[in-house]
């Protein structure tokens, strides 16, 4: 189980303009001025944080807590926002804390227009040119997101690779971040620009795997995708050595909804 003390601080926002923002107040927010704006600013924070508590968002907007909460409860209500898994988060004495995330029909409001556009012409190009084309654009659309990114080989240090795969992602839409889990990290893509057309087209996740694993120079594993219905793209990069045979033993990680790899 991920724990919010455990992320290393590669989580860098992806600024919202003053058109996404004014896109957000209009698709979660029924009610005008403030009211409105908070609410898309709360909707906002958790397509780029992932799961965070009442508490977390109120530090974060500098609001009360309470405020929040009602926000929240509209949000819930409207089946934009759900609560994260049982036993998600920081465990510790009292009540544990309530984790909010987005819903998939919550974040089914994000999807873009262009996302019909770019389903039908990867429809197009395998019905034309073969599954091979298919692939090959799933491949060069990754290369291209993470073409700054210098092997692990060359800087001998698998997880500041995977911190700088998480930065190009994040510079890509992606929000993405790092956790350290064990004797590994996560890479943590809290958005996907594109899951409406991966959930069709899952090569465009495998794509991004194979990449991942050539830069870090292991065997990485994809253990939820927002494409499948998760609430985070996780992919687990181990940064110690497995002993011959003992990896069919070894139970699987799990992402941070609390679900185990697939």
């Amino acid at each position: 189980m991920l724990e919010p003390a455990s992320e290393l601080r590669h989580n860098i926002v992806v600024k919202s303009t003053d058109e996404d923002r004014r896109l957000l107040i209009e698709q979660f927010a029924d009610a005008p001025g403030a009211d409105g704006q908070t609410r898309a600013a709360v909707v906002s924070l958790l397509v780029d944080e992932g799961p965070m508590t009442a508490g977390d968002i109120a530090e974060h907007l500098g609001i009360s807590a309470a405020g929040v909460r009602r926000h929240l409860d509209i949000l819930v209500g409207a089946g934009d926002v759900e609560t994260a898994p049982a036993g998600f988060g920081k465990g510790g004495r009292g009540r544990p804390a309530k984790w909010f995330q987005l819903s998939p029909s919550g974040r089914g409001k994000l999807r873009h227009a262009y996302d019909d556009l770019a389903g039908a012409a990867l429809r197009k190009l395998r019905e034309l040119a073969g599954q091979n084309a298919v692939d090959a654009f799933a491949r060069e659309r990754v290369e291209g997101i993470v073409s700054g990114v210098a092997p692990a080989g060359e800087n001998g240090d698998a997880a500041r690779t995977a911190a700088a795969i998480a930065d190009a992602l994040t510079g890509a839409g992606y929000s993405a971040n790092i956790r350290q889990v064990g004797t590994g990290v996560q890479i943590c893509q809290h958005h996907c620009p594109v899951a409406h057309v991966a959930a069709e087209f899952p090569e465009l996740c495998e794509a991004e795997t194979e990449r991942f694993t050539e830069l870090l120079g292991t065997h990485v594993q994809r253990l939820a995708t927002i494409a499948n219905g998760d609430c985070v793209c996780t992919t687990h990069v181990p940064l110690q050595a497995v002993p011959d045979g003992a990896a069919a033993q070894k139970q699987p990680q799990q992402s941070p909804d609390g679900k185990a790899s697939r």
